[in-house]
């Protein structure tokens, strides 16, 4: 499949700001399944190139001055290949025990430790494909998609309690849920293709480490719709929460009150 992506973030404030730094995981991951054929990406200010710890193609933005506004666009076309089963191929520098850690926003609490013992095998246990995926039905059912229910900073505990959530709620219930049981899983961060739907954005799902009969590696699952990645999916960037993996991040010195708009446009091929 080809995508044509167009990505643009903008940020507008009350009062003028004296410095901002934005780490930015807007370029598509080298992977076997994805290659980007172009891409760019423009910004104001310095912006530099460079890896981070997760393998993430990434770039660092700083701005110095007054300045009232912060435009970003990411743009490009990029050639997926369908995975079969979800199935990653990736010949990965990191342990999948390091995405067995617990974060801030990924903590398992009594609820989220039920969630998981009803859904998968005995803790401590490889989980398979077909189990991993009734984990995906189970939150979906627990956690429906609600934009605006939640903040950046909710955690798993909050948005199960809550009853309502985005794809990064979801993304990272799943997580605190196999963390719990000590199966590796990580966050991803990227884009899909609406298809008929025509509603483009950017979206948040998983990897996670399963054990098939005839695979034992990483398979991407978008917990939001319940099902395994295929060739509608861009990956931007992994790590072990949004935080790690968020396309845009960062802090600023002023501003006042912060507007954002974030427009996604996506075509396929």
């Amino acid at each position: 499949m080809i995508l044509t992506i167009r990505h643009e973030t903008r940020y507008t404030y009350s009062l003028p700001l004296a410095y901002t730094i934005q780490q930015l995981h807007l370029t598509p991951r080298r992977e076997p399944q994805q290659h980007a054929l172009s891409w760019q990406i423009a910004t104001p200010g310095q912006c530099h190139a460079f890896t981070d710890a997760y393998g993430n193609l990434s770039h660092m933005l700083t701005i110095s001055g007054r300045h009232q506004s912060l435009d970003l666009v990411a743009h490009g076309v990029v050639e997926t290949i369908y995975p079969y089963q979800g199935r990653l191929n990736l010949q990965d520098h990191l342990s999948p025990l390091l995405f067995t850690l617990p974060t801030r926003l990924t903590q398992a609490d009594q609820a989220v430790e039920a969630l998981a013992a009803s859904s998968l095998p005995e803790r401590n246990k490889p989980a398979n494909t077909a189990q991993l995926l009734r984990l995906a039905e189970q939150i979906v059912g627990k956690v429906a998609y609600e934009s605006g229910a939640t903040e950046v900073t909710t955690t798993a505990g909050d948005a199960l309690a809550l009853g309502r959530g985005v794809c990064q709620d979801h993304a990272h219930l799943y997580l605190a849920c196999c963390h719990a049981w000590g199966i590796p899983a990580r966050y991803v961060s990227g884009y899909i293709d609406p298809g008929a739907t025509g509603h483009a954005a950017s979206h948040a799902w998983i990897d996670a480490w399963a054990e098939d009969s005839d695979f034992t590696g990483w398979v991407s699952i978008d917990v939001t719709h319940a099902r395994l990645m295929t060739d509608a999916y861009c990956r931007l960037a992994i790590g072990r929460d949004y935080e790690s993996a968020a396309p845009v991040r960062g802090m600023r010195q002023g501003g006042g009150d912060e507007t954002l708009q974030v427009d996604v446009q996506i075509a396929v091929a």
